[in-house]
């Protein structure tokens, strides 16, 4: 088995430093850093983990909280852009990541339980909810937190700029010729009064009425069963709007296939925006213009704010990730 001991000899670094590399010390400059890491993985190093614990006094483990209730899981569209961006930066840095749940060895407990019984350094929670007192307990805890898509005074938090992309995308349909424009919303979720908001703002900025019967809140949980009965809902109104924004993609998915069946054609007949950018968007027909969120970006940014924290920084930060409007086939101009 290769030791320290060999890496040390191979490279001509001291063990003190070759050790100091691989529990993470910053006393050490990147270019040292990097021949040792480099001759680690030549020779096929593997360090141990209970020594490297006792050393640190951490366990290098991470745990993802991903509370959504649409019952996706981690095949949500969302999840799977954040934890890929966020596992490169934890694993490059020596931290390997943990489900939280609320059971352990069978038994209920909270995640705060959770986290102490497996010595979790640090958590990064994805769609927290607010509402779920469980979430709260961890929240005021001392163990280091970061959020995905929730606001905090308390913890770091970091999330897509929900209404500069609404803005961008009512800006837009204003261009090419949309007056009546309406909204299918997110519900009572961080993201989804966000984009409300940048939507009214965004009308009114432009000098446009916004008609009460044009906003219909679909659910909570995004998902394109509750984008259709959020379509159907509008299609109630006693003038239908020339243009839609959804607050999601799958919201948009729904609200197209309402549309289709009450004969209704995207964008012939109505315009739609959506938000998220899922890898289904540019595979539509009409290919949907959408608000992309990078969420590779959310993830990363995550990764090294609750690193930061792990590693004795006390700030509080807030991460704000910019987003851009990508134009497909779901609009026409007027």
């Amino acid at each position: 088995m290769i030791t320290i001991y060999d890496i040390a000899q191979f490279t001509g670094f001291s063990p003190t430093t070759v050790s100091k590399v691989f529990n993470g010390y910053s006393d050490v400059s990147e270019k040292t850093r990097r021949k040792i890491l480099d001759a680690a993985d030549e020779l096929g190093y593997v360090p141990n983990a209970h020594a490297r614990s006792l050393t640190t006094k951490r366990s290098w483990m991470i745990g993802v909280l991903f509370i959504e209730p649409s019952g996706a899981g981690i095949l949500h569209p969302y999840f799977g852009g954040v934890i890929e961006g966020f596992k490169q930066v934890a694993t490059s840095k020596g931290y390997d990541l943990m489900f939280i749940s609320k059971d352990v060895g069978g038994k209920r407990s909270s995640y705060l339980e959770h986290c102490k019984i497996r010595g979790i350094d640090g958590v990064v929670v994805v769609l927290p909810d607010a509402s779920d007192p469980y979430f709260q307990e961890l929240l005021e805890s001392n163990i280091p937190c970061v959020l995905l898509d929730q606001e905090s005074t308390v913890k770091s938090t970091v999330y897509s700029d929900n209404a500069e992309g609404v803005r961008q995308a009512v800006s837009y349909l204003h261009s090419i010729g949309h007056r009546k424009i309406a909204h299918i919303g997110g519900g009572p979720t961080f993201a989804g009064e966000h984009r409300l908001n940048g939507y009214q703002q965004a009308m009114q900025e432009l000098g446009l009425t916004i008609n009460p019967q044009h906003i219909v809140q679909g659910s909570y949980d995004y998902t394109i069963e509750s984008g259709s009965r959020a379509m159907e809902e509008l299609m109630k109104a006693d003038e239908l709007p020339t243009a839609i924004f959804a607050a999601g993609d799958n919201l948009a998915v729904g609200a197209m296939m309402a549309m289709k069946r009450r004969g209704l054609r995207v964008p012939e007949d109505i315009s739609l925006i959506g938000f998220d950018d899922i890898e289904m968007a540019k595979f539509l027909t009409p290919a949907l213009t959408t608000v992309r969120q990078n969420t590779y970006v959310l993830g990363s940014r995550a990764a090294d704010m609750l690193i930061y924290s792990i590693e004795g920084g006390e700030d509080v930060q807030q991460g704000v990730i910019p987003v851009e409007l990508v134009i497909r086939d779901s609009c026409r101009s007027l």
